[in-house]
C-alpha cells in the first residue's frame, strides 16, 4: 500500500526508488559481497494446499532446532473493545488443552529438555519452541495443540486477569516501553496501531471466553499462518508434520468476518497525526522524550534508507564510555555538551507505515537545547549527509544483521517476520547488495520526505517544564537556506 503511493506522488521520489532499485540491480554481488554470504543456507518455502506456509533453514550436522509459528495477527486486528485479546491468548495458550493439563504441558517440555514461549506485538502473533532435533514432531504437535485446541477455561481467564494486570504494572514501570505506546497512542491515534499490546484496564478486566475464541475464528487462518524452522531441520518432513498439526487450521474466517478479499481480514488504516502527549512530573528530574516522524513500510523503497540514517545517528549512553569520540554527530553534540543520559535512534515498520525518530533520557534543565541538537542533527541528514559516514554506517548495518542472525531463534524469527512481511525472504547477499546500493544522495532523499518541514509526534513524561512547545520544536523541522 505505502509502496504503491510513494510511487504515485511527485517525480522526485519516484525517480530516487527508480534509481534505487536500477543501482541493486546493477551490482555486481560476487564483487562486493563476501563469499560467506553467498554460501549461506538457503530458505526452502512451500505453500501447503490450505495456504499455510512453511520455510525452514537448515543447519547441517546440528543436534537442535527452533520452530514456531507467526501469525499475521496482533493489537492492530482487534477493536476498542476486544482490544488485548492477542496478548491475553498468548497467556492462555499454555494453561491447557482438551489433551493436555498445564501441567502435564510443562513436564512434557521440560521432560524433552525444550523451551516454549511466545510473544505478541502490534502486527505479528508468535508461538515457539527450541528442542532438539528428534523432538521436532513433538514441538510442532504441542504448538498446534495450545493454539488450535486450548481449552479458555472460565477459571484460568479468571486467575490470568491479576497476572496481566501486574504484567502491566511491570511495564509501565519500564519507562522506555511506555513512552513508546504514548508515542503510538498520539501518532495513530483512533486507529488500531494506537492502541497497546496489552489492552486497557478495563478490557483487561471484562474480556471474555467467546471474545477470546472469536478473536482465534477470525485470525488464526492457514494463509495467515507461516510455519518456520531453524537448525536440524529436514524441511520436506517439517511440510509434512505441519500438514498433519495444523490440517484442522481454517482457510478462511469464520462466516466471513471482517473479510475484505477471500481470505485478509480488513485493518484500521494508519492514520498519522502530528501530535504530542507530555505527562508532567515535577518531581521528578529527569526526563524520556521521543520524538518521531511518520516512517515507511516494510516494503517500501525508502525502507532500507531509513535503516542507514538510523545507524547514522546512532546511540549513546551516558556509561558507555565512548564519550565525545562516538562516531555518530548527534550523539557526540550529546556527549560532549552533556545534554544526555542516553540517546538512541529507532527505526519502526509496519505494513502501510513507521516511525523514526528518536528516544533520549536527559536532566530536566537541560531539555531545550537537547531538543535542537536532536532536530538540527535530524535536519542535517538532508542537506550534508556525507559519503564517510554513510560507508561507516553500511558496515555497522551489515554487522548488526548477521549478528542479528547468530542462532537457530533468530534465524527462525527473521523467516517468520520476513515471510508475513515481504512474501519470501531476503538472502543475506540480496540485503548486502540492496545496502550496498544506496548512496549518500539517497540519504538526503529519503531524508527530506521523512523529515524535511513534515509534523512529527511527540510523547514525554517526567520533569518536561523546559521541553520547548510543539510549533517551536516543528519550526526545527527545517533550516531556512538563502
Amino acid at each position: 500500500m505505502a509502496l504503491r503511493a510513494a510511487l504515485t506522488k511527485a517525480a522526485g521520489p519516484t525517480r530516487l526508488g527508480a534509481a534505487l532499485g536500477r543501482r541493486a540491480l546493477s551490482v555486481d554481488s560476487a564483487s562486493v559481497v563476501p563469499a560467506y554470504i553467498l554460501n549461506a543456507p538457503p530458505t526452502d518455502i512451500t505453500t501447503l494446499p490450505s495456504g499455510m506456509r512453511v520455510a525452514s533453514e537448515t543447519v547441517e550436522g546440528g543436534q537442535t532446532a527452533t520452530v514456531g509459528v507467526w501469525i499475521d495477527a496482533g493489537s492492530r486486528y482487534e477493536t476498542e473493545r476486544n482490544n488485548g485479546a492477542a496478548h491475553f491468548l498468548e497467556h492462555m495458550a499454555f494453561k491447557g488443552t482438551d489433551k493436555r493439563t498445564q501441567q502435564q504441558l510443562e513436564v512434557e517440555i521440560e521432560n524433552m529438555g525444550g523451551h516454549l514461549n511466545a510473544y505478541t506485538s502490534r502486527e505479528q502473533t508468535v508461538y515457539f519452541a527450541k528442542v532438539f532435533k528428534q523432538d521436532v514432531r513433538k514441538a510442532v504437535e504441542i504448538l498446534s495443540d495450545i493454539l488450535l485446541k486450548s481449552k479458555l477455561d472460565e477459571g484460568a481467564i479468571e486467575r490470568e486477569r491479576d497476572v496481566i494486570l501486574r504484567e502491566m504494572e511491570e511495564v509501565n514501570k519500564h519507562q522506555e516501553e511506555l513512552i513508546l505506546d504514548h508515542l503510538h497512542a498520539t501518532a495513530f491515534q483512533g486507529t488500531g496501531l494506537g492502541r497497546t499490546i496489552l489492552g486497557t484496564e478495563e478490557n483487561i478486566r471484562t474480556l471474555s471466553r467467546n471474545d477470546l475464541s472469536d478473536y482465534i475464528k477470525t485470525h488464526y487462518t492457514a494463509p495467515r499462518t507461516v510455519i518456520a524452522g531453524a537448525g536440524a531441520i529436514d524441511h520436506a518432513e517439517l511440510c509434512e508434520i505441519a500438514g498433519d498439526c495444523f490440517g484442522d487450521l481454517p482457510t478462511a474466517p469464520a462466516g466471513g468476518a471482517g473479510l475484505i478479499t477471500g481470505t485478509d481480514v480488513a485493518m484500521d488504516p494508519a492514520v498519522f497525526t502530528g501530535s504530542d502527549i507530555r505527562i508532567k512530573y515535577d518531581s521528578q528530574k529527569n526526563a524520556h522524550v521521543a520524538i518521531a516522524f511518520e516512517g515507511e513500510s516494510w516494503t517500501s523503497e525508502y525502507a532500507f534508507p531509513l535503516m542507514l540514517m538510523q545507524t547514522i545517528l546512532g546511540g549513546w549512553d551516558r556509561g558507555s564510555g565512548s564519550g565525545a569520540n562516538v562516531a555518530s554527530k548527534m550523539c557526540a553534540e550529546v556527549a560532549e555538551l552533556e545534554l544526555a543520559q542516553s540517546v538512541s535512534t529507532f527505526n519502526t515498520c509496519y505494513k502501510d507505515t513507521g516511525l523514526f525518530g528518536v528516544y533520549a533520557v536527559a536532566d530536566d534543565n537541560k531539555l531545550d537545547d537537547l531538543m535542537w541538537h536532536i532536530t538540527s542533527n535530524l535536519v542535517r541528514l538532508v542537506h550534508k549527509t556525507t559519503d564517510e559516514e554513510v560507508e561507516r554506517a553500511k558496515t555497522q548495518l551489515k554487522a548488526t544483521m548477521l549478528m542479528g542472525l547468530d542462532g537457530n531463534s533468530q534465524v527462525a524469527e527473521d523467516i517468520g517476520r520476513q515471510l508475513l512481511t515481504y512474501g519470501r525472504r531476503m538472502s543475506p547477499a540480496e540485503v548486502f547488495a540492496r545496502i550496498d546500493a544506496i548512496s549518500a544522495d539517497d540519504i538526503k532523499g529519503t531524508a527530506g520526505k521523512i523529515i524535511n518541514d513534515e509534523d512529527h509526534a511527540l510523547a514525554a513524561v517526567g520533569g518536561i517544564h523546559e521541553l520547548p512547545d510543539y510549533n517551536k520544536i516543528r519550526r526545527w523541522s527545517y533550516w531556512m537556506r538563502y
